[in-house]
């Protein structure tokens, strides 16, 4: 399981730091990619290959369907940690998510998120504004 927030630096080159307790779960090989709310997702090979066969699923004759496989897999890469334990994130996934020289990883049960600093700062105070009135729509699926 994935949980915790850290705080890294990305470098010139496209590099940060995973935390080693993610590095844990993640193993030898991972996939990154698009996330929602504007952040990036990285997933275990397993989790990964659990959600490629749910993306599957879903019918190609809806559009939305077809725009979200694409939106998932176009720009998702398979990533492995040099000897310093970092991954390099390619500069389309860094576009995506506005990353810039402070980011934050969180963890999120089955996957982790990596963050602009700033966005996720805003995406935090706004949940931290908003949590009774979340809660209480959550409440219909038994939390």
């Amino acid at each position: 399981m994935f949980m915790g927030e850290f705080q890294h630096s990305l470098d010139t080159k496209g590099r940060i730091i995973v935390p080693a307790k993610f590095r844990e779960e993640l193993g030898t090989d991972f996939v990154i990619t698009r996330g929602l709310d504007g952040c990036l997702f990285g997933y275990p090979l397993s989790e990964w290959k659990l959600i490629e066969e749910k993306l599957k699923q879903l019918p190609m004759n809806k559009r939305d369907s077809r725009a979200f496989v694409r939106f998932m897999f176009a720009d998702a890469t398979q990533c492995n940690f040099d000897k310093q334990g970092r991954i390099n994130i390619p500069k389309q996934l860094r576009d995506h998510a506005k990353l810039a020289k402070d980011c934050v990883m969180v963890g999120v049960s089955n996957r982790f998120e990596i963050w602009n600093a700033d966005t996720w700062n805003e995406v935090t105070a706004e949940t931290e504004e908003n949590f009774d009135d979340i809660a209480e729509n959550l409440m219909d699926f038994g939390l």
